[in-house]
């Protein structure tokens, strides 16, 4: 994977991550999905608190549509985040880039950092920094995507 800085529009570079499980999971078998893709790791506070949130925005969309895939950056990989996904009750993928090959090919200089990517592999937002994906807006951005055909 090269580096560099994605843009809106651009096509979201493939990869291939372990889970919690250790199982491999790959972005091009949500193709036909509408992905949100979030860099975070756990020593990160504003990762931390958007969690819950990013678990609601989770619950309110059906599997079949939309997927969260949250890749985390931390060194210590399962060690660290089963913990965490624990003790905060997540249910969305957790994926484990401790080398930051993956973040580096996003271009994911802080965390944490999102990107939506359209049923085509198309990356339609960009978002930098924590957010409150419970809200209203947020929602509707997901939807929009879902929407679009």
């Amino acid at each position: 994977m090269k580096r560099g800085v994605l843009r809106v529009g651009d096509q979201a570079p493939n990869f291939q991550l372990r889970d919690l499980d250790g199982q491999a999971v790959t972005l091009s078998e949500y193709r036909g999905s509408v992905v949100f893709i979030n860099f975070w790791a756990t020593w990160c506070g504003p990762c931390r608190v958007e969690m819950p949130a990013m678990e609601a925005l989770y619950k309110a969309f059906e599997r079949k549509d939309f997927e969260i895939l949250a890749i985390s950056t931390d060194q210590q990989g399962v060690a660290v985040t089963r913990p965490f996904r624990n003790q905060l009750g997540l249910t969305f993928p957790i994926l484990h880039d401790s080398d930051y090959r993956v973040g580096l090919a996003y271009g994911a200089r802080s965390l944490p950092m999102s990107f939506l990517v359209d049923r085509k592999g198309v990356i339609i937002h960009r978002i930098f920094g924590a957010r409150d994906w419970e809200s209203p807006e947020a929602k509707e951005i997901v939807r929009a995507a879902l929407n679009a055909r």
